[in-house]
């Protein structure tokens, strides 16, 4: 049986602003199972924000139950939290979210010197693997001034892959970049879901979306469709279409 990552079960979400009650989400349930490339869309304030924060744990549900990796999140103090967080996800932003004065392995090792069962030089290790993995491993003294935005965002994902997380979380990752740099960044998320990888994928742009196996709506608070993709595209193809680059 695959195993189930994320397990949303009715999940409400109010803000109180002023003397009015928002209602954000108004009862989403969902499962993501391991390996699936999910995106997430929905226009702006249909929810997925806060959906989002709530399956990064940096929210909780106002009613409803969430569980990542078979952990129920209610009960967590905000230290318990914080430890899930760097354990088992990992987040790639639209803005990369890099330090500017540090450097592509530095930067790659910034979750692990949380972690305390893991040494310096299996740090250094982890690092220099996830660096490989995203096609980086000769750019690791540069700093984000000195590299692309497209190769700012693979440092961005290494620094996620590097505590081997049971998921990654990707906000708007290609918002950003240009099409080109798009579809490589998809491309590499490809070949990531491919070993096993899950992902979520938050966009607006339906030509990400039909990059994943699987997306989710959102309008006003309600998830409106949930559906598997029958004609994924392939990032690697779509780039060889492009016009070449003078």
């Amino acid at each position: 049986m695959e195993k189930v990552i994320i397990n949303i079960v009715d999940v409400k979400k109010e803000f109180v602003m002023g003397t009015e009650t928002v209602h954000a989400l108004k009862g989403v349930s969902l499962k993501i199972k391991e390996g699936e490339f999910v995106t997430i869309m929905g226009s702006s304030g249909s929810g997925k924000s806060t959906l989002l924060n709530i399956i990064g744990c940096l929210d909780k549900p106002t009613s409803g139950k969430y569980e990542i990796d078979g952990v129920p999140m209610k009960d967590l103090s905000r230290n318990e939290l914080a430890d899930l967080r760097n354990k088992k996800i990992g987040f790639i932003f639209q803005s990369y979210n890099l330090l500017p004065r540090t450097t592509a392995i530095e930067n790659t090792e910034l979750p692990l010197i949380y972690n305390s069962d893991v040494t310096s030089s299996e740090r250094h290790e982890k690092s220099l693997k996830a660096l490989e993995m995203v096609g980086l491993s000769d750019r690791l003294h540069h700093t984000p001034a000195q590299l692309s935005g497209g190769q700012q965002q693979r440092v961005a994902i290494a620094r996620s892959l590097v505590n081997n997380p049971v998921v990654l979380l990707a906000d708007e990752a290609t918002g950003n970049l240009d099409t080109r740099t798009s579809y490589e960044i998809m491309s590499l998320f490809q070949e990531l879901n491919k070993k096993g990888k899950t992902i979520i994928f938050v966009t607006h742009e339906p030509d990400i979306a039909s990059f994943s196996s699987r997306t989710i709506v959102l309008k006003d608070g309600q998830i409106i469709k949930d559906f598997h993709n029958d004609n994924i595209k392939m990032a690697e193809k779509e780039l060889a279409t492009l016009p070449k680059e003078d």
